[in-house]
């Protein structure tokens, strides 16, 4: 733009406003921009509530879990508070008022879990012990300095200097800087206290905030194992001096073992800190506990599969071990149910409301008649029924209206007799059925448990079971029973209840007296003969007499109870894919999610290179299997070319190459002189993609031969 002016200036032209480049938000990711597109608003608003209420849920058993030991580690710091303020002139007094409290908190390898936890302290210190709470991680702290810096200014709140900060800028800020030392410290102590005892001059021993008079100063390391020894070393020795007037307290975050302390701090060091341990929950227990809150729960109407499930489980016990990160999942697998099945919004709808029209439309009915699960339906039918479900919206819609109750009262009626049967198989020696009720779990979903090898061994360890033993695991099941409101649950609980009165009327009775012979057990047998031969002489005896010795009272009883165990078993724990309109609830991709959970940087790193198209969807850059297109990027095109050379590439000869596929995309004849000629841009341009190639892995500079490099890479993915 030209301007004309009499006299100099200054003229500012401000650019025009850039539209801003417009992002798609999560309900537009299910709207598609439009309100009435298969319920994608309603499905939006269902998917937030629920992925809400897991985070809601598990946040609340984060708290429930990290309790107990958060409260032991407040009574810790308590007992070392009033011990320091209470501190008599005996030897042993004298000799623990020169150590510091240190509180080793071993919270497992789930390293991503940690900061819930870290937090969570940090919050309890600071309502009911002391203000002065801090926490460090390694990263912070390369030096001594660094660390000092950060816990000096995370408690004083002022910026902190250092000398070499000093020296390297001159301009000077106008903000209040002090010293980074500990007796810096140790005045700002001093200072505080003297300020907090004029503000409350009552010797109460403690605070109006419930602090005591000499709140301690607790520094927490959060990833011990990180931190340089040499670091750490200093910082005790340092500290230690200062023990008489600053109240210290550590607390070591570790995640592996409690000998890392001795590994890291010699003995010098670590018999300066008077040290006890702290040990959380495992996160394998923290996985149970999750899953049976949010998983095996009928409140909550999304579901896994087996397979999604099992891709869940997977990842944690190979991956990271990570309660944060499978509940990451969860989410992700509800988000994806909600958004590629746009019949997901069944699954909270009232089985009364489907006769509205609004509900369920026309396109809605033909997408319930494409469901696997009623297709199946339709096909157990006869021919008359079949004709009306594939003709008659109307007869859909209130076939869907009963399949959504079965469907409800399926999974009320599924998850106590799953708990059941757990409890019962839980304690039979080598866990037939798995030790975790999620592994009963996927077995169920998968398949009719009933038929397989490990469900038929547990029966029979079942049938071996003495009487006080199998009581008191029928109490259990009735208990899991008693929360139970469908009449099925209510009856089964009642037979239970039977089934148990008569084995305690079995008390007053002697077995012999009844049978009219002596009943031995089986298993003295079996203890007594320990040679192979003679074992299996005696199960063959065993087998033999059971066909003809009449059976006493309590083994009639005990069969007829796990009998009517089993008949719960067929009837309530049969796969959810049986059910009609399963699909609504049961998110099934597990390849999605494994795509979007387990990344595999080398696939797409390759995939990328060797077919831009994938990614740029540009229809220039399609090519036969090998082609190399010339069109492509020089990273590509320099890529493809690698492929094609030994364990050494002579450098010359690739940029030849590279030169004859560019002067391809330029237009150039291939009769003419200058085709496949180097000039300097295509030098400039093939001397970067290969540093780019260099820098993603796929080749290394080599002294074996000059003008060369090395391939670090063969075969695909």
């Amino acid at each position: 733009m030209s301007t004309s002016s009499v006299s100099k200036g200054c003229f500012v032209f401000k650019p025009a406003s850039k539209k801003r480049k417009r992002t798609v938000g999560i309900e537009e990711y299910f709207t598609g921009g439009n309100d009435d597109c298969g319920h994608g608003r309603e499905r939006f608003n269902i998917c937030r509530t629920l992925w809400e209420k897991i985070k809601a849920d598990t946040e609340i058993l984060q708290e429930e879990l990290n309790k107990k030991i958060l409260d032991s580690l407040l009574d810790f710091i308590k007992k070392c508070t009033s011990s320091v303020q209470s501190r008599t002139d005996d030897w042993a007094s004298l000799m623990r008022a020169s150590e510091i409290p240190t509180a080793a908190l071993v919270l497992g390898v789930n390293v991503p879990d940690h900061d819930v936890t870290f937090q969570s302290l940090s919050d309890l210190l600071r309502r009911s012990v002391t203000p002065f709470a801090v926490s460090v991680q390694a990263k912070e702290c390369a030096a001594l300095k660094n660390l000092m810096q950060k816990v000096l200014e995370r408690l004083m709140g002022v910026g902190v200097s250092l000398e070499e900060d000093e020296e390297d800028t001159g301009v000077h800020l106008p903000q209040k800087k002090v010293s980074c030392s500990v007796s810096a410290l140790c005045q700002w102590y001093k200072t505080v206290m003297k300020t907090r005892a004029m503000k409350s001059p009552d010797k109460t021993g403690s605070s109006e905030n419930g602090f005591s008079q000499s709140p301690p100063i607790v520094v927490i390391f959060k990833d011990f194992e990180a931190f340089n020894p040499r670091v750490l070393q200093d910082f005790i020795l340092i500290c230690n001096r200062y023990i008489h007037e600053l109240p210290l307290i550590f607390i070591f975050g570790i995640a592996t073992s409690p000998s890392t302390i001795q590994h890291m701090l010699p003995h010098s060091v670590s018999s300066l800190l008077c040290i006890e341990l702290f040990q959380s929950l495992s996160c394998t227990q923290h996985l149970a506990t999750v899953i049976d809150k949010l998983i095996l729960t009928s409140q909550f109407p999304f579901k896994l599969s087996s397979k999604v499930l099992q891709v869940l489980v997977s990842i944690f016990l190979y991956h990271d071990f990570s309660v944060r990160n499978f509940v990451k999942g969860l989410q992700l697998a509800l988000l994806e149910h909600f958004h590629s099945q746009p019949l997901s919004v069944l699954c909270c709808t009232k089985p009364e409301a489907l006769l509205n029209a609004q509900k369920l439309s026309h396109q809605d009915v033909e997408m319930v008649r494409q469901l696997p699960s009623f297709m199946r339906y339709v096909e157990t039918q006869e021919p008359q029924e079949q004709v009306q479900l594939l003709t008659s919206d109307e007869h859909v819609k209130e076939a869907c209206q009963k399949f959504l109750k079965g469907l409800r009262k399926y999974h009320k009626n599924y998850y106590p007799i799953l708990r059941c049967l757990h409890s019962l198989t839980s304690s039979l020696p080598k866990y037939p059925l798995g030790k975790q009720i999620r592994e009963l779990h996927i077995s169920c979903l998968e398949k009719n448990v009933w038929e397989t090898n490990e469900y038929e061994s547990a029966m029979q360890l079942l049938r071996l079971l003495a009487k006080d033993e199998l009581v008191a695991s029928l109490r259990k099941c009735a208990d899991i029973l008693k929360p139970g409101k469908t009449k099925k649950l209510r009856s089964a609980l009642k037979q239970l209840e039977d089934y148990i009165m008569k084995f305690e009327q079995l008390d007053g009775m002697s077995i012999e007296d009844v049978s009219g012979e002596e009943v031995t057990s089986p298993g003295k047998d079996l203890q007594r003969k320990t040679d192979l031969f003679q074992l299996q002489k005696t199960l063959l005896e065993m087998k033999g007499s059971r066909r003809t010795k009449k059976m006493s009272p309590f083994e009639l009883l005990r069969n007829e109870a796990l009998e009517f165990i089993d008949g719960l078993v067929r009837s309530h724990l049969t796969p959810p894919e049986l059910q009609p309109l399963n699909e609504v609830c049961y998110y099934s991709s597990s390849g999605v999610l494994r795509r979007h959970l387990n990344a595999t940087p080398r696939t797409s790193i390759q995939t990328a290179l060797s077919h831009p198209f994938y990614y740029l969807q540009n229809e220039s850059l399609k090519t036969d299997a090998g082609a190399v297109s010339n069109a492509a990027p020089d990273l590509c095109i320099v890529y493809k070319l690698h492929l094609e050379c030994g364990r050494l590439i002579n450098l010359y000869d690739w940029l030849e190459a590279y030169a004859t596929v560019t002067s391809a995309a330029e237009g150039k004849d291939a009769d003419s002189e200058g085709y496949g000629k180097v000039d300097e841009l295509k030098h400039a341009r093939f001397i970067q993609a290969v540093s780019e190639l260099e820098f993603l892995g796929f080749v290394k500079s080599t002294k074996q031969k000059t003008d060369h490099v090395a391939r670090l890479t063969w075969g695909g993915c």
